[in-house]
């Protein structure tokens, strides 16, 4: 499982490539998350040696990293206000 790194970094470049293509910020927190799952796993440091033991452990370390880009990357940029654009006037009445 460790030497499947690579095949994290790689789904996080597909996921940030399909955030450019399906613009939304939908994909932005699971490809940082992918990524730095792939990271944690080539590090060989101790959440690597756990994510080794099951899927289902790489597969947890992902969502938590996904879920906490997702919560950092919302406070930084938060939520659009304003969204729909209401016109008080029109632009044919002058």
């Amino acid at each position: 499982m460790t030497a499947l790194w690579w095949v994290w970094i790689a789904a996080g470049l597909g996921l940030a490539i399909m955030e450019v293509l399906l613009p939304g910020y939908v994909f932005v927190g699971m490809a940082v998350g992918a990524v730095a799952t792939g990271l944690m796993l080539w590090s060989g440091q101790w959440p690597a040696e756990w994510m080794a033991d099951s899927l289902s452990n790489a597969f947890l370390v992902f969502a938590l990293m996904s879920l906490l880009v997702w919560i950092v990357f919302r406070a930084v940029v938060g939520v659009r206000k304003g969204q729909v654009k209401t016109f008080d006037r029109d632009i044919n009445e002058d």
